[in-house]
């Protein structure tokens, strides 16, 4: 069956990045000048998703807004001449079908992935989480979708981390079926490096059938008292095979301050206009 619709969650309030998400949210806050949260549905529109269910919350309008038609902003462009930049608005509201729902209380990824239910219905759908910003030739998404069309069941993207790191991620413990896939036996939200299954973490790409959502429904709170995906996983692994793949790309988290500099740099590396201009600078502050 193909996937049709990916659910973003966006509903956080971005604490971490305030003073500057008072009033903007986060996944708006650009990486150079592109909002980081384009980037991400751009790879879910390259992987050929469809439809993009946002999971906002309370100031977070402007999200689904930045993806809608701006007509007396592009009436503006045109007047003075801008139609590259008109050109451009348009291609943003094109991109996708966009709709949202919301997440009136922060009670945990598990919690606000079910709260899409109703619009994802009995369909595989894709999760994906805003604040990783994976550069790769293929789009992760559609490196996981690869896997689930191949082999009907559910996947989820990983990445091996360091010791120092294993607590902040949902771990696995699994077997290598072949390079960079493996069957998933166990997950273990942020356990202790001393108790970790394995150095392979969950990053926030899924590929999930539909059958998530009962599990979520009945799950109790996990860690730090929420909905927990990872504790959700857990118990699909239980009852049916879910798969792992260790995602070819470049992966920033950008919900970390340093790691949203390093994407900054990143990205702006990528761009001809700006490359040698980056490069100089850079070579001036490590002189």
């Amino acid at each position: 069956m193909k996937v049709r619709k990916a659910v973003i969650p966006v509903a956080g309030l971005g604490t971490r990045f305030l003073p500057a998400t008072k009033t903007v949210p986060k996944e708006l806050l650009p990486i150079v000048d592109v909002p980081s949260i384009q980037y991400v549905v751009q790879e879910a529109v390259d992987a050929g998703i469809e439809e993009i269910i946002f999971v906002t919350g309370r100031g977070k309008d402007s999200i689904e807004d930045h993806f809608d038609d701006a007509p007396e902003l592009e009436q503006v462009l045109t007047d003075r001449g801008l139609t590259e930049m008109v050109k451009m608005l348009r291609r943003i509201a094109e991109m996708t079908e966009v709709v949202s729902v919301r997440q009136k209380k922060p009670l945990g990824l598990g919690h606000a992935v079910l709260c899409a239910r109703d619009l994802v219905g009995d369909e595989p759908f894709a999760v994906m989480l805003a604040d990783d910003l994976i550069d790769s030739d293929v789009p992760c998404i559609r490196q996981l979708l690869e896997i689930f069309q191949d082999r009907n069941e559910s996947v989820v993207a990983l990445m091996e981390v360091p010791d120092t790191e294993v607590h902040q991620y949902g771990v696995i413990k699994g077997n290598v079926i072949k390079e960079r896939l493996y069957q998933i036996e166990a997950t273990v939200e942020k356990p202790l490096a001393k108790d970790a299954p394995s150095r392979m973490a969950i990053i926030g790409r899924y590929v999930l059938r539909a059958e998530i959502f009962s599990i979520l429904q009945k799950l109790p709170p996990g860690k730090g008292g929420e909905i927990q995906l990872t504790d959700g996983l857990a118990q699909l692994v239980r009852e049916r095979k879910v798969f792992g793949c260790e995602f070819l790309g470049d992966r920033y988290d950008i919900g970390d301050k340093f790691g949203f500099v390093r994407a900054t740099v990143a990205y702006a590396l990528k761009r001809p206009d700006l490359k040698d201009k980056v490069l100089e600078y850079l070579k001036t502050t490590t002189s």
